[in-house]
């Protein structure tokens, strides 16, 4: 009976071995999606293309407009010093002509807001621009973007100084503030255009090298200034946008050092240092929008992430010895972006109804972690809002510039 046993247990181990087989054979994709750069393109054409074709189309009749274009009688610099004021902080009924008081969470339309709407409405054009060109191959479109460029970064009438000392300031209490430099998150998408178009030879040689090094003068003066270090070292998400920025203007000048020094502080300091154990991150919880703040910093975090991962150093694979990682992050943000009802934290003060759109942080997530369920939330929400508050904070428009570069 022995031999018997035996020879019917093989084949029981042989018929469960190959339904096994078929399995792995018949249903990989039902098993386990594959989330690819190639779908991914394609998927971007389908979504994007007819859209930002007919609105570059629309740009091309559009002048560049730069900040030299708007006198703000409150800087104390000059016509080419970048100028803003702080969000949140109002006349004192008390004291009109005295200091500004701060009101957290409540944006103040009358302070001067012109250079940061110039600069923004810049960084949408060029990266539209920049997408139709790789959409369409039609060198119309980079041309035009490069005359905005010129405009802002190298043409010595109208270009903007590389430096932010009059960003964020406050009536009455301070000039400028390092937390000004998160003004400038809208470079990066631009600076990548420019990377897009100099891959493409679209570029002439004269424009880059002054690209270049207007860049590199700002990014060093991010690293050596005393508003520099301020807004590195502020904790929150003004942290996260720092390292970001300085990732993508070096990967731009190709200065390693600072890509190195910016990778090794994504592990050692920005990580662990605001992200709680479940994924979350506490800063931005305990602001007077936690909603808003938290999808924004998990988007800054991501991409800060896409900007310095190498096949070497992959830093979506990055977790600290308590699990702490941007796998965390998202896995606790999706639920709440997918159905913001169940949002169980305190509602943000203002445009709360606005939110979510279509975050970066789950489309790059998506594709760093092949999670397709990611990508299917992205694609489901609006590409185009128009809420100036939503357009603050919404830096990534174009993923086809960040897609077809990887």
């Amino acid at each position: 009976m022995a031999p018997i046993f035996k020879y019917s247990r093989l084949v029981n181990m042989f018929k469960s071995f190959y339904m096994i087989l078929l399995l792995l054979i018949f249903l990989p994709q039902r098993i386990c999606p594959q989330v690819s750069v190639k779908s991914i393109k394609n998927l971007i054409i389908k979504l994007d293309k007819a859209r930002v074709v007919a609105d570059a189309d629309m740009y091309l009749k559009e002048r560049p407009v730069t900040i030299t274009s708007f006198i703000a009688k409150r800087s104390a610099g000059g016509i080419h010093d970048y100028f803003s004021e702080g969000d949140y902080w109002w006349q004192n009924p008390a004291d009109p002509d005295g200091p500004y008081i701060r009101k957290d969470g409540l944006t103040n339309p009358d302070n001067f807001n012109a250079h940061r709407e110039a600069m923004r409405r810049m960084s949408i054009q060029v990266a539209d621009l920049a997408a139709a060109y790789l959409f369409t191959g039609e060198k119309k479109y980079a041309e035009h973007a490069i005359e905005h460029l010129r405009a802002w970064f190298v043409n010595k009438n109208t270009m903007m100084n590389p430096d932010l000392k009059y960003a964020q300031a406050i009536k009455g209490v301070i000039t400028g503030r390092g937390i000004g430099i998160i003004d400038t998150i809208h470079l990066v998408e631009v600076v990548q255009a420019i990377i897009e178009m100099e891959k493409a030879c679209v570029i002439g040689n004269d424009d880059l090298i002054k690209l270049k090094d207007w860049f590199r003068k700002y990014t060093d003066w991010m690293f050596t200034s005393k508003f520099g270090a301020d807004e590195r070292d502020n904790g929150n998400n003004h942290s996260t946008c720092w390292y970001m920025q300085v990732a993508e203007y070096s990967r731009f000048t190709g200065d390693e050092k600072k890509l190195e020094y910016c990778r090794n502080n994504f592990k050692e300091e920005l990580l662990p240092k605001q992200m709680a154990e479940n994924g979350s991150f506490p800063l931005e919880l305990k602001r007077t929008k936690p909603y808003g703040y938290s999808i924004f910093n998990l988007d800054a975090m991501i991409m800060t992430a896409w900007i310095l991962s190498t096949p070497e150093d992959n830093l979506f694979k990055y977790k600290t010895l308590d699990g702490r990682s941007l796998k965390a992050a998202l896995a606790f943000m999706y639920p709440y972006i997918k159905d913001k009802s169940t949002w169980s934290y305190p509602k943000d003060v203002m445009y709360f109804d606005d939110l979510p759109v279509r975050q970066p942080g789950l489309l790059f997530g998506g594709l760093a972690y092949n999670e397709p369920k990611y990508i299917a939330l992205w694609k489901t929400l609006n590409p185009a809002p128009m809420v100036d508050e939503i357009l603050r904070n919404f830096f990534i428009r174009q993923p086809v510039l960040w897609i077809g570069g990887q």
